[in-house]
């Protein structure tokens, strides 16, 4: 792999708390906009400016870049941003209920993007792409890394647990949902052996930010094909990462919700899934294991057990695949779950809670709750080429935005 140490765009001191904020793509607007509140430097006034104009204001109008823009100047001149002396790597950890993980944070190069060493297993929406691609291209910066996984590799192991030990960290809070972000600087001149070792690593793996990636490439991209004197050491030719070993990650799962039941009734629909799985009404809500699910329609519990799916396919094996092969579009209509109004996808992280909620409304049917997707199926699904049913996989704790930024421009 490609990487390199870069000068980033950090919180000055003692601001990271108020600064760092949650991804853009885990809340919607209205969510955005209570969570900044009044915190006048929260980094969603950057990453969701449409919070700072009244509700119904189209978000992906050019006003709201424009916005984005000034505020991510504003924290600059402010100095609530400020620029680091020298190129640094940074080591990200974060623990969440008893679980912890390390990072390594550096920009990655858009041509290992482009050329399949740094693999992808979801193909990205037009609409979210487009989005990430304008407000890039006019920050001219990074502002969410790409969260990456990578084989485990001792050398950096060992380079990690060693700073850790003998260096205090630059940043140390617990966010608003109790997950710890501690940050170690690393300066170039120190960092070169995990460098080294990152450039001996063959492969990585987006867990988390296709669209982030995808828009990071296509603005470096477009820039290179407008540069008449691109020689290859512009900023633009590389993106914001966190990089994580892959057995330190924690995947939760990606659950469903569907608001009707294509026209059949309750038992009539229980009565087809009935020919098609073994179905126990046991009241149970969360699959013990994979080859299992459980569900919630008119507000009782039920468990699906199948035998394993013999396939070559990495994806056909997958719980989410069965589900749409076997349930979504035969027996309730879904085609195409990415632009189907009728499904949507619930993050783990809410639990099942949110799925009875949904139910109990009244404005949705039946919610299906899922058994983790594995980090290794999601390296099987990338190596062979092939793409995720879409929302198959759910990564706790999330990466806070506004920790580290890297910038375009030379």
């Amino acid at each position: 792999m490609r990487v390199k140490a870069f000068p980033s765009l950090v919180p000055g001191p003692g601001n990271a708390e108020t600064v760092a904020s949650v991804p853009y793509d885990v809340v919607n607007t209205e969510e955005a906009r209570a969570l900044a509140g009044d915190n006048a430097h929260s980094f969603l006034r950057v990453v969701r400016a449409e919070i700072e104009f009244p509700a119904g204001t189209d978000p992906y109008g050019d006003e709201i870049y424009a916005k984005s823009k000034e505020n991510l100047d504003k924290f600059q001149s402010e100095g609530i941003l400020v620029r680091e002396p020298e190129p640094c790597v940074y080591l990200y950890r974060q623990i969440m209920d008893g679980h912890s993980q390390i990072g390594i944070t550096l920009a990655c190069h858009i041509e290992d993007y482009e050329n399949d060493i740094i693999r992808k297993h979801e193909k990205t929406r037009p609409v979210k792409e487009n989005d990430r691609t304008k407000l890039t291209d006019v920050l001219s910066a990074n502002t969410g890394p790409v969260f990456l996984t990578y084989k485990d590799e001792a050398a950096i192991d060992v380079f990690v647990e060693d700073w850790i030990t003998n260096h205090e960290p630059t940043v140390d809070f617990t966010d608003d949902v109790d997950v710890q972000h501690t940050v170690w600087r690393v300066n170039e001149s120190e960092g070169g052996p995990i460098l080294k070792s990152f450039r001996d690593i063959p492969l990585s793996y987006v867990a988390d930010g296709h669209h982030r990636s995808a828009s990071a490439a296509r603005v470096g991209r477009e820039r290179r094909e407008a540069n008449a004197n691109h020689d290859g050491n512009e900023n633009y030719n590389w993106f914001l990462a966190v990089l994580f070993p892959a057995t330190q990650l924690k995947v939760l799962s990606y659950n469903r919700v569907v608001k009707d039941l294509n026209g059949l009734s309750v038992e009539s629909f229980l009565e087809k899934l009935a020919d098609n799985f073994i179905l126990d009404s046991n009241g149970k809500k969360t699959p013990e294991s994979s080859e299992s699910l459980c569900l919630c329609v008119n507000g009782q519990w039920h468990e699906l057990n199948w035998s394993p799916v013999e396939s070559e396919s990495p994806i056909d094996r997958l719980d989410v695949a069965v589900l749409q092969d076997r349930v979504l579009t035969p027996i309730l209509g879904i085609g195409d779950p990415r632009t189907d109004e009728r499904i949507d996808f619930i993050g783990g992280i809410r639990g099942t809670e949110e799925l009875e909620k949904r139910v109990d409304s009244g404005d949705w049917a039946v919610a299906f709750s899922m058994y983790p997707t594995t980090v290794q199926q999601l390296i099987d699904i990338a190596d062979a080429g092939e793409i995720m049913p879409p929302k198959s996989t759910w990564f706790e704790p999330k990466l806070r935005s506004g920790l580290f930024i890297y910038t375009l421009d030379n």
